[in-house]
């Protein structure tokens, strides 16, 4: 995308009033000014929205960063070029959730396991509580890593990241109502799994 003409700036606001399916169809066939138009468009969503999931600006502006570069990539494989918005929000979720696997994941069950090892009021935990607690995460992320790859991923959004369940339809690309579902599902799992621990 470097290297392209620059574009006036009268050019770029007509450009601000064409159409989505417009824009992509042209960025498809290789026009630059065009996809500059729709990453300006849709670029603040695309952002807030891996904000929101990665939990830093510096990871969300390198999940969208990534996530144009993909678009840019993959726009000939865009069946709908009206649907170019949800498709960027897809391809801004899919990568934040690697971000999540490759970080975050690890990271919040670390924290987990730091609230758990220090009850409030109590400083130094006793080694036999800091064990328990130890053992009881292991559980958690054992239970955590034998759901299913859809449920897990409904759960870490909604419990790590505090998504709603719309939020997390339109990362995954699914119903709010398939997200209850997932997520019915993988708490019960979950509490089945570390009944134990209660």
């Amino acid at each position: 995308m470097t290297g392209s003409p620059a574009v006036s700036p009268t050019a770029q606001r007509q450009l601000d009033l064409v159409p989505d399916a417009l824009l992509a169809g042209r960025a498809a066939d290789g026009d630059t000014a065009a996809f500059e138009a729709l990453a300006r468009r849709h670029g603040p969503l695309m952002r807030a929205t891996a904000r929101r999931l990665t939990g830093t600006l510096a990871d969300a502006d390198d999940v969208v960063q990534e996530s144009l570069m993909q678009a840019w990539k993959q726009l000939d494989q865009l069946r709908d070029p009206a649907a170019v918005k949800s498709w960027l929000l897809r391809i801004v979720g899919t990568r934040s959730i690697d971000h999540l696997r490759k970080r975050r994941n690890h990271l919040a069950l670390d924290d987990l396991e730091n609230h758990v090892d220090a009850p409030s009021g109590q400083r130094t935990p006793d080694p036999e509580s800091t064990a328990v607690n130890a053992s009881r995460v292991d559980a958690l992320k054992s239970a955590l890593a034998r759901l299913p790859e859809e449920q897990r991923r409904c759960w870490v959004l909604k419990e790590f990241n505090d998504l709603s369940y719309e939020e997390i339809a339109l990362t995954l690309n699914i119903s709010p109502a398939s997200v209850r579902g997932r997520l019915a599902r993988a708490r019960i799992a979950l509490a089945r799994t570390m009944e134990e621990w209660r």
